[in-house]
């Protein structure tokens, strides 16, 4: 379920209230750096990062893929400028086209960069680039100029967002949401291309993989995830600088067949979940309908909603109110609502026990004293199926009124999902298809039924345009349509 992160970037170095400020060896450069963060600091750094990402966004589940993604990415780890590290490499469960590396040894990739990416190349040249920013410390960097901000060494702010939610965010993954420097980004291309030679791929690939980029321009999606270009600036001239860097790495390291595996590619993420999967849940003519969990609630009317597997978040048109929407393992609402006003220190200003169509729930207005000053919740604590559901109406105390009634509306029409073909919802899906005879892209996706405005998608998919002559036996991908 779903949400964007408001988050203030904050470090704790463990074991006293001073920073220890030292230089460190860079790896890559082997130069001395201004560093906040051990090695150390950063496994246990990325530990819980890891945690957060997957409790938030969840794992796509696919073993065989997954395995297949480690396979290469433990290749390239070898060969890195840190290979003493325990790397780990896991697909996101979210449509964004992106992927992401974090202290310690932590990689990630969104399925949806995975339908867009079309080799074996290029994957490998990607890993090595997320690689790239691990051995280079790129965002230790970040952590590190963040905090001397705080400690008031002036060297600029880190703040992401709206301050409304900013106190109810978690901690974490905020460095998903990190723009790495175009000097960064120079450097990561560098490493990704030495990386994927060295484990014998063609990594002009790479370039291959951002002109494709380039075209579709990825943004965020409905998770509040962010895209490829949010998180990773474009350096000048980085495609000819790539296809150049690869060039040298191949005539350094003597190589004339180098692998690229299309086919062998296109053939391991056939039947990849494409787009949003409804099963995580799904708007529909204003309403939020969540088939795994089996509920609906409306969403109202121009508010912008965000969907996670934690949470679900919906913003006024304004941006002066949000109702957050999660579970807990809780069974009792009133205990659930115990615990959140202990937690928060939450002034209570009614509460009451109420029943949502035959499920017992606890209806709380409180207020909450922040940094940023006094913020009102209208909170429904609601049991079902042995897990307490929890919404927070969230607005300025001056504003309160104007918004009650529509955190009524919106929470009091929680229920359960009964209807079965809002429950047995399909995702669409990546399939492999290979042409029987040479003919244009745009005549062959004719013949597949595709509809003319969604071709030009399926061209880009395949880093292909819908002139070009496709020859027989060449495989591309279509999407399976489901719901």
């Amino acid at each position: 379920m779903g949400g964007k992160v408001f988050v203030l970037i904050s470090l704790l170095l463990a074991g006293s209230i001073g920073l220890l400020i030292s230089c460190a060896v860079n790896p890559v450069t082997g130069k001395q750096e201004l560093m906040l963060l051990s090695e150390g600091d950063e496994l246990r750094l990325g530990q819980e990062t890891d945690s957060e990402i997957i409790k938030q966004y969840g794992i796509y589940e696919d073993t065989k893929l997954t395995a297949y993604l480690n396979g290469i990415g433990q290749r390239l780890a070898k060969v890195s400028h840190r290979p003493q590290l325990t790397y780990q490499f896991k697909v996101i469960d979210s449509s964004v086209v992106n992927a992401f590396a974090v202290p310690g040894g932590y990689v990630y990739l969104s399925r949806g960069i995975l339908a867009v990416l079309n080799s074996e190349a290029e994957l490998s040249s990607v890993i090595g680039h997320e690689i790239g920013h691990i051995t280079a410390r790129h965002t230790a960097q970040q952590y590190t100029k963040a905090q001397l901000a705080q400690i008031g060494l002036g060297v600029g702010s880190i703040f992401v967002d709206s301050p409304l939610i900013t106190s109810l965010a978690q901690l974490g993954v905020g460095m998903l949401f990190l723009r790495f420097s175009r000097d960064n980004e120079r450097e990561a291309d560098r490493l990704g291309v030495e990386y994927a030679s060295k484990a014998g791929y063609d990594a002009s690939h790479l370039a291959t993989f951002f002109e494709t980029l380039n075209q579709i321009n990825p943004g965020s999606d409905r998770s509040g995830l962010p895209g490829w270009f949010s998180t990773h600036p474009s350096p000048e001239d980085r495609i000819p600088a790539v296809r150049a860097t690869a060039k040298e790495w191949q005539q350094k390291l003597g190589q004339k067949e180098l692998k690229v595996n299309r086919d062998f590619y296109l053939k391991e993420i056939d039947g990849l979940v494409y787009g949003d999967d409804p099963q995580q849940g799904y708007v529909d003519g204003n309403i939020f309908f969540h088939p795994q969990l089996r509920f609906q609630f409306p969403v109202p009317d121009k508010w912008k909603l965000s969907n996670r597997r934690s949470q679900v978040e919906m913003v006024s048109e304004d941006q002066d109110a949000v109702i957050l929407f999660f579970f807990t393992d809780e069974i009792s609402s009133r205990e659930a609502a115990r615990k959140f006003i202990s937690k928060t220190g939450a002034s209570v200003l009614r509460s009451e026990s109420i029943s949502l169509g035959g499920l017992s729930s606890q209806r709380l207005i409180s207020d909450i004293r922040t940094q940023k000053g006094v913020y009102r919740l209208l909170s429904y604590f609601i049991e079902k199926d042995r897990k307490v559901f929890v919404f927070h109406g969230l607005t300025g105390v001056e504003r309160f009124r104007n918004y009650q009634n529509l955190f009524d509306l919106t929470m009091g029409q929680f229920k359960e999902l009964r209807d079965p073909r809002r429950i047995h919802v399909k995702p669409d899906r990546i399939r492999i298809h290979a042409i029987r005879k040479s003919e244009t892209l745009e005549n062959h996706l004719q013949t597949l039924g595709i509809p003319n405005p969604r071709m030009k998608e399926i061209a880009l998919l395949n880093g292909m345009n819908l002139h070009q002559t496709i020859s027989a036996g060449t495989l591309i991908k279509v999407v399976e349509k489901g719901r």
